[in-house]
């Protein structure tokens, strides 16, 4: 069983704000997969199923993401090492993707609640939404929407990254990474 949880925040306000490319990936592979909704409260989050697939998007805000993910791990009895967060990443360029197993939440407050809750050896898939000018515009810019020009790339970006994440399960990640690394500089529409 693989979880794959989408990192975002709920409600039509941060819709298509960089920090919820998360939510938009998990929506792109939920209609990839033809996963079903799985409703219940207690995991504090829209939860789908696919065979072995699981698909979250927390509803906690990001700040609290953890609490979702620990609630559905149990439940499921899923191991630690078949969770893959998809999250926005400051630290790359706009467009670039990349995995990576483990490491540290680099000020991400979604990841710091996820590393809070179960640990961090797990796998991320890291979407480049480009970096604010100053440090102190970082929460501003991650909960602005993309510009025009990065709007026509968003959705070949969102469905690249989808279909990246459904060939994790079973697969290495080195190998995977070496294979479909997208640099910012590559069209994603075209492959």
């Amino acid at each position: 069983m693989t979880l794959f949880v989408g990192l975002g925040n709920p409600g039509p306000t941060y819709e298509r704000t960089r920090h919820n490319i998360g939510f938009r990936v998990v929506d792109a592979m939920v209609a990839e997969s033809g996963a079903r909704a799985i409703p219940k409260k207690s995991f504090h989050g829209e939860l789908y199923r696919e065979g072995d697939l699981f698909l979250l998007k927390p509803h906690t805000y990001m700040n609290h993401s953890g609490k979702s993910v620990a609630a559905v791990m149990a439940f499921f009895k899923i191991p630690l090492e078949d969770l893959v967060v998809i999250h926005d990443d400051i630290d790359l360029p706009f467009g670039e993707i990349r995995l990576k197993k483990g490491g540290g939440h680099g000020g991400h407050n979604g990841l710091r609640s996820i590393d809070a809750v179960l640990g961090k050896e797990y796998i991320r898939l890291r979407i480049g939404v480009g970096k604010p000018p100053y440090k102190s515009q970082v929460a501003d810019y991650v909960l602005s929407p993309f510009t025009p020009e990065e709007k026509e790339r968003v959705e070949c970006i969102v469905d690249y990254a989808a279909r990246l994440a459904l060939r994790i399960p079973g697969e290495d990640i080195e190998k995977l990474k070496s294979r479909y690394t997208l640099k910012a500089t590559d069209d994603p529409c075209s492959r």
